[in-house]
């Protein structure tokens, strides 16, 4: 454990290097460096994540499991991910992400192998709830490295691109999965995943690094001149971390608002994503691979609505946050609505509308974690996406069986008109936001 601890620990940093040329030729190669690493990272923490997914018929026909199982699986797997985003966000702000995000994903293939040669549902739930819990070593690692290696007027278009990567994994690993289950059977697809993310895992090793004052370059503000504040000072200073908890998470009015309309967001978000292939089929008459093609959509508007948002709020609104996410919520809230109403027969139409359900949503889902990074510390930016990220996955566990409930009982009306005001809830929650760029204060006075 003491050996874990010290190579978990952040990088010193060492003398720094002389020369503007040199320095931003350094840089530019770090930069492009860590980002296609923690981006494929990340693809591959879905692969894990997500193959369970497209595992479960297969794995219900061989061990004869009921949908009830398999739901106890998913919520376990969303509270254990949920809590760990925060607690290991405040991990994540006092390690080196490089050995942080790729022992967690090395961590997450072992789990699914686990998993793979498990028969029993103590065992499926126990390996399950610890590949939720290493899951969320993902999100606060690329946090820092975003927070340390792009600047304020640039990062929304960086973590917008690096978001696309949910959407990635997300569209790739169904078809491993699916073909993995087809041809070998369900273990396989959960031992091919697993095997590639324990390979990546070593790869990220070697081509991640922690802070730019680690390789020897100045911080990325005073590389870009780009300070959120006028304390030039502020941004490096460490913090114990009851200075990140108390002065810069949970004294402050901005991260509970983010955390709050996440909760919101997220219930949208999941909801969309698991039940309206259902919604399709029972209400609008769609065959299951139409509808199936029909909500991969969500997935590719989630991309380009990924991009947009973090294009947006850097270019059009200066790096103000709040605009775009609230904007976005208005857009969410009337393409959820079409939805309910356009008729089956429109195919095009559904399809069109799945898609801004999706451009809409990921903007928010993105460009909150960047807003709660910016609104704390640099120092505790892992800290409060993590923080923000565990309201998300509450909303996300409210969208499993609570509201297949609703469905049940009540109807797919009931059910459209709890995520439309979902939508209305997140964006008069985010309203407030829109004049903020960075916190002025930094809680400076909490802090201390």
């Amino acid at each position: 454990m003491s050996r874990l601890i010290k190579i978990l620990k952040p990088a010193p940093p060492i003398p720094e290097i002389k020369g503007h040329a040199k320095v931003a030729k350094e840089y530019r190669y770090w930069r492009w460096r860590i980002f296609y690493s923690m981006y494929f990272g990340y693809i591959f923490y879905y692969f894990t994540r997500k193959s369970f997914t497209f595992a479960m018929p297969a794995l219900m026909v061989d061990l004869g499991l009921n949908e009830a199982d398999l739901g106890m699986l998913g919520t376990l797997w969303a509270l254990a991910y949920g809590i760990s985003k925060f607690t290991s966000g405040i991990l994540a702000d006092r390690s080196n992400p490089r050995y942080f995000l790729s022992i967690g994903l090395i961590l997450t293939g072992i789990l699914n192998i686990f998993f793979g040669l498990s028969s029993s549902i103590v065992f499926f739930s126990l390996f399950w709830g610890l590949n939720g819990w290493f899951q969320g070593w993902g999100w606060p690692g690329c946090a820092r490295l975003l927070t340390h290696w792009y600047s304020q007027k640039e990062r929304g278009r960086w973590w917008g691109v690096w978001n696309t990567s949910h959407n990635v994994g997300g569209a790739i690993i169904p078809l491993i999965a699916a073909y993995c289950a087809m041809r070998w059977g369900w273990r396989s697809a959960m031992y091919v995943p697993g095997v590639a993310c324990i390979g990546l895992g070593f790869i990220l090793m070697n081509r991640l690094r922690d802070t730019p004052q680690s390789l020897g370059l100045p911080s990325i503000e005073k590389f870009k001149n780009d300070y959120p504040t006028k304390d030039h000072n502020d941004t490096e200073k460490e913090l114990s971390v009851k200075q990140i908890l108390v002065g810069y998470i949970l004294k402050n009015k901005y991260i509970w608002l983010l955390a709050a309309a996440y909760f919101f967001v997220y219930i949208v978000r999941q909801a969309i994503n698991d039940w309206s292939v259902l919604f399709l089929m029972r209400q609008k008459g769609y065959e299951a691979l139409m509808a199936s093609t029909c909500v991969s959509l969500f997935e590719v508007g989630g991309f380009f609505g990924s991009l947009a948002a973090g294009w947006g709020s850097d270019s059009i609104f200066k790096g103000k946050r709040g605009p775009v996410n609230a904007l976005f919520m208005v857009g969410v809230f009337g393409s959820v609505v079409a939805f309910y109403f356009a008729p089956g027969q429109y195919v095009v139409l559904n399809h069109a509308l799945v898609f801004l359900i999706g451009f809409f949503v990921f903007g928010p889902q993105m460009l909150i974690g960047v807003a709660a990074a910016e609104l704390s510390h640099k120092k505790a930016a892992a800290t409060a996406t993590g923080f923000t990220g565990c309201f998300a996955y509450l909303g996300a566990a409210v969208a499993g069986f609570p509201l297949g409930w609703v469905i049940n009982k009540f109807g797919w009306y009931q059910y459209f008109v709890i995520i439309a005001a979902c939508s209305i809830v997140a964006t008069l929650i985010l309203l407030p936001l829109w004049p903020v760029n960075t916190n002025p204060s930094r809680m400076a006075k909490a802090a201390k």
